[in-house]
Parts: structure tokens; C-alpha cells; sequence
């Protein structure tokens, strides 16, 4: 007989393992949505150190985590659900305790994967528009990109914020406001811009991930019936982490190019992932598909090695009082 699992304990350990992963990575993460939107012939940064220095140069350190408020908040719930919604479909597609096979541990990962999106969507959404920010301003400053209020916006917030003189400091704008201008303009269906995009990317990253990250941790296991160490679990996290995180780039790509809802005047505007991926291969090739693959896996590696350390501990088992945590009582 399978050991019964605590939904409320999981949903505790991805919470908490989220907002811990997230606030150590974000600023790399800022990074990658940057690089992501360069277009050929427009670039301001050259990788991830040169945006990063540049960044904390024009906007402060605090300007690494623009767009952090809204990610640590619903981070909560989306990795909650993610971990949950991969741990509930295991237990039930696992027969007798037997273990799954791999193509059971995919389904799993992938019914995880479609879950997530409900709050992965909005909240990659408003991240985008508030990590780019600094990428445009600084277009607007560099000689030679594009001329001050050349700026495409589909969002009277964001077209406010963005048209500003170069030597003007950027008027501060929140996530709230944006949420606001777009369920007001577009209702809904705005906040769930990118959603066939986000499915496209989130649903393969799980089917890759997850079960990546069950046979390398089953490595560790001293016995069938143990549990691996910590600090495997925090290794194969990363492996597992980067490993999917890079097969999946490409649709990250594409997915961040449809979610930002500002762009200079001769950006190209895209009506589909299809549209999307057939306008960055004509007139970028496919190296444009790789953009911020690096920053990407340096970001998903220790977020999920993270994320798996709070996990397997059993903070959330430790705060219902149904467990010691596994470091107290190994």
C-alpha cells in the first residue's frame, strides 16, 4: 500500500521552497528576460555580467529585482501547485507502491506542468513588463537605437511610463497598476496573454524534469526505502533543472517575446507562437532561439536544487506537526 500523501504539507514545501529559490536567483532571471527581447542591431547589453553591471549602474541594486514583489507572491502558489500536482499524480498512478515507469513519471510531470500555468501565466506576465523596463529606458538613452517616444505600448500604463525623455528618470510603476490597466483594456484574457506559449514551455519542462530529477535522486538512496541526502537532492535538483531548463529555451523565448506588451517602433509584433517562431528564425536565425539559455539554466539549476532541499527537509510536515524535519531527525 502507498504512503498516503498530505496535500496542505506539500503545498507548504513549494511555497516556502519558492520564495527561498526566487529571492536568490531573481536578479539572474531579470537578466535573461532582458537579453531574451534584444533584437538584432538594438543590442544594450552584450550577456548576462554586462546587464547586470549596467542594470545596478543606471537603476540601482534594487533595479536587479524589478518585477521581484510580484514573483515572490505568486511564486507561492505556483510552485506550490507545480510540486503538489507532481506528487498527487504520482501517488495515484503508482499501483500496489510498485514504482512508475518513466513514461508514468512524465504523465505525471506533464499533468504538473499543465496545472502551474494557471498562475505561472499572470504572474510571468506582469514579471516581464517590469524587468524589461530598464531595457527600453535604456534604448531610449543609447545613441543610434531609436529616438525618444519611439516605443510601441498596447497598454495606456505602460505607454505612460515608457514615453519619457531620455535624461528623465522612468516614473515607478507596479504590478498592480499594470493588472489593473489590463483586466480594464482587455479584460481577463489580458492577463492570460502567452498562455498556449507558457503551456508549450512548462508542460516539456516538467516532462523532463521530474522524472530527470526522481532517477537521479533515486541514485542517492542509501536503500530502495531511504531517503537520499540533502545535499543529492540539492545536485540532482540542478541537473535535472538545467538540464530541462535549456531543452525548453527556445519556448521561452517565444513566449517572453508574446508577453511583452511594449516594444521600439521597428520590433516586430507577433500574432501567434507560430508567427513568432517563424519571423525570430527569418530574421534572427536560430541562435535567437538560445538567448539567455545560460542565464535560464543558471537560474532554474539552484532554484530547483533549492526548491527540492525544502521540499524533501518536510518544512511543511514540521508545521503541521505530522514530522520532525528529516535533518533534526536523521
Amino acid at each position: 500500500m502507498s504512503q498516503q500523501i498530505s496535500l496542505p504539507a506539500k503545498l507548504i514545501n513549494g511555497g516556502i521552497a519558492g520564495i527561498v529559490g526566487v529571492t536568490c536567483v531573481f536578479p539572474i532571471d531579470l537578466a535573461k528576460t532582458r537579453l531574451q527581447n534584444q533584437r538584432q542591431g538594438q543590442q544594450v547589453y552584450k550577456n548576462m555580467i554586462d546587464c547586470l553591471i549596467k542594470t545596478v549602474r543606471s537603476e540601482g541594486y534594487f533595479g536587479m529585482y524589478r518585477g521581484a514583489a510580484v514573483n515572490l507572491t505568486l511564486v507561492t502558489p505556483e510552485k506550490a501547485i507545480k510540486l503538489a500536482a507532481n506528487d498527487f499524480f504520482r501517488h495515484h498512478l503508482a499501483k500496489d507502491g510498485r514504482g512508475l515507469s518513466v513514461f508514468k513519471e512524465m504523465l505525471a510531470g506533464c499533468g504538473a506542468g499543465m496545472c502551474q500555468v494557471v498562475i505561472t501565466t499572470p504572474m510571468e506576465m506582469l514579471k516581464i513588463q517590469l524587468q524589461d523596463a530598464g531595457r527600453l529606458a535604456a534604448q531610449q538613452r543609447k545613441p543610434g537605437i531609436l529616438s525618444p517616444k519611439r516605443l510601441v505600448a498596447t497598454n495606456t500604463v505602460l505607454s505612460r511610463y515608457y514615453n519619457v525623455v531620455p535624461s528623465s528618470a522612468p516614473r515607478a510603476i507596479s504590478a498592480t497598476q499594470i493588472a489593473r490597466e489590463l483586466l480594464h483594456t482587455q479584460g481577463i484574457q489580458g492577463l492570460y496573454k502567452g498562455l498556449g506559449a507558457t503551456l508549450l514551455r512548462d508542460v516539456p519542462f516538467s516532462v523532463v524534469y521530474f522524472p530527470l530529477f526522481a532517477n537521479l535522486n533515486k541514485l542517492g538512496k542509501p536503500s530502495p526505502d531511504s531517503v537520499a541526502p540533502f545535499y543529492w537532492s540539492f545536485l540532482s535538483g540542478c541537473v535535472a533543472g538545467s538540464t530541462a531548463a535549456v531543452a525548453v529555451n527556445p519556448c521561452d523565448v517565444v513566449k517572453t517575446r508574446l508577453q511583452s506588451l511594449n516594444r521600439s517602433a521597428n520590433e516586430d509584433t507577433y500574432s501567434g507562437i507560430i508567427d513568432c517562431f517563424r519571423k525570430i528564425m527569418k530574421r534572427e536565425g536560430p541562435s535567437a532561439l538560445l538567448k539567455g539559455a545560460t542565464c535560464r539554466a543558471l537560474v532554474i539549476a539552484p532554484l530547483f536544487g533549492i526548491v527540492q532541499v525544502m521540499y524533501f527537509i518536510g518544512v511543511g510536515e514540521f508545521i503541521l506537526s505530522q514530522s520532525p524535519l528529516k535533518l533534526i531527525s536523521d
